[in-house]
């Protein structure tokens, strides 16, 4: 190596990066115009009715307003945290409130869920 002087710090910086990256909070969703979206572009949304870390929409109600459901290894990290559901599933929630998507949102970007029966917003970061 021409420069071993350069060497140490370039390695230095480059495992520093590689260990922020690896211990960096999971990301269920992302922001997209001012609302947050699932991995598949989807509006998602939060529940009145639920509580912190609690989530009151099964059954009927979670046909219509699916949960944005956590991996079995998912990890809590930030504001992100895996809440378990009656029927024992995992879902996410983002501060303390449980996601959803609404199934007569057709593709993503679509909002129709937001002020439905004035219990359902959109999901903000």
């Amino acid at each position: 190596m021409k420069h071993p002087r350069l060497a140490l710090p370039l390695i230095a910086t480059i495992a520093l990066t590689l260990a922020a990256c690896a211990s960096a909070p999971p990301s269920p969703a992302r922001a997209q115009d001012g609302a947050l979206v699932g991995a598949n572009g989807m509006t998602l949304y939060t529940f009145d009715k639920d509580s912190a870390g609690k989530s009151a929409c099964n059954g009927p109600c979670a046909a219509n307003w699916p949960p944005l459901m956590a991996a079995a290894d998912a990890k809590a990290g930030g504001d992100w945290t895996v809440i378990t559901r009656d029927d024992g599933s995992r879902q996410w929630a983002y501060k303390s409130k449980p996601l959803y998507y609404w199934t007569k949102d057709q593709k993503p970007g679509d909002r129709t869920g937001d002020g439905f029966n004035k219990v359902w917003h959109l999901a903000t970061p």
